[in-house]
C-alpha cells in the first residue's frame, strides 16, 4: 500500500516537473520570438529610413504638443550650403568620417574628465532623435548603443548627416537647419554664409540655452572655433565621406 502511494506521488512529481519544463520552454520560445521580432522591426525601420525621410520624431512631437506648432522643412543635403555640414561635423563629431558610430578616443577623453562632457557621435544623436527619446536612462543608452551600428551598416555617412541636419533641434520650436536659417537670418540653408553656419552649429546641442542672434561670449568663441575646425576637416580629408 505504501509502495503504491509512493509510486503515485512519484508520478505526480514527474508530471508536475514535466509541465514546469514545458511552461519554461514555451516562455523562452515566446521571449525569443519577441526579441527576434523587435530586432527585425528595428532593422526594417532603419532600412526604410535609409531611403524615406522620417516623418516625425519623439522630440518634434513632444514640442508640437507643448507649443502647439513647430517649424521644420526637410532639405536634401545637396541643397544646403556645404559649409553647414562641415560646421556641424566640426562642432559635434570631428572624426565622423573615421569611426563606425562610436568615437573611442572621445569616449576615453570623456571618462578621463569624469563624464563632464559628452562623447556622443552624430550617428548616436541621429539614433536618439529618430528612433528613441531624450533622457539619460540606461535603457535608452543601451538601445542607442545597439541601434547605432545598424544605422552605420545600412546608411551612408552622407545620409546620416542629412538626417541629423533635418531633425536636430535648432531653437525653441525649430528643427533642422532650414528652419534655423530662415528664422534667424531670413535665408535658406543653401544661402548660409560660413559665419551664419558656424553660429547655428555653435548652439548645438543646447539650442534652448544658447542664442543664434544674441550669442553669449562663449557661443561667439565656439562659433569662431567651429569656423577654423570646418576649414581643418576639409583640408585634412575628414569631410570626404559626406562631400561629393
Amino acid at each position: 500500500m505504501a509502495n503504491k502511494a509512493a509510486r503515485k506521488s512519484s508520478r505526480k512529481k514527474s508530471k508536475a516537473s514535466k509541465a514546469k519544463k514545458q511552461t519554461s520552454l514555451r516562455i523562452r520560445r515566446w521571449v525569443s520570438r519577441a526579441v527576434l521580432g523587435a530586432v527585425a522591426f528595428v532593422v526594417g525601420m532603419v532600412m526604410l529610413f535609409s531611403v524615406i525621410n522620417p516623418p516625425v520624431t519623439h522630440t518634434i512631437w513632444s514640442e508640437w504638443r507643448r507649443l502647439g506648432k513647430v517649424e521644420r522643412d526637410w532639405v536634401p543635403i545637396e541643397d544646403m550650403s556645404p559649409i553647414m555640414a562641415r560646421s556641424v561635423v566640426a562642432a559635434e563629431d570631428a572624426n565622423f568620417c573615421l569611426h563606425w558610430g562610436f568615437d573611442v578616443e572621445a569616449i576615453r577623453d570623456a571618462l578621463e574628465d569624469g563624464g563632464s562632457r559628452g562623447a556622443s557621435t552624430i550617428t548616436q544623436q541621429v539614433v536618439k532623435n529618430v528612433f528613441l527619446w531624450q533622457g539619460r536612462s540606461w535603457v535608452r543608452k543601451a538601445l542607442e548603443t545597439s541601434i547605432t551600428p545598424v544605422v552605420e551598416i545600412f546608411w551612408s555617412k552622407q545620409r546620416i548627416l542629412e538626417v541629423y541636419l533635418n531633425v536636430a533641434e535648432t531653437g525653441t520650436g525649430l528643427f533642422g537647419v532650414e528652419a534655423a536659417a530662415r528664422s534667424n537670418f531670413n535665408v535658406s540653408a543653401a544661402q548660409l554664409s560660413p559665419a551664419q553656419a558656424a553660429r547655428i552649429a555653435a548652439i548645438l546641442p543646447s539650442p534652448r540655452n544658447r542664442s543664434i542672434t544674441d550669442p553669449s561670449v562663449f557661443t561667439r568663441r565656439r562659433a569662431s572655433a567651429i569656423l577654423e575646425g570646418a576649414a581643418t576637416i576639409r583640408a585634412d580629408g575628414r569631410a570626404d565621406c559626406f562631400e561629393d
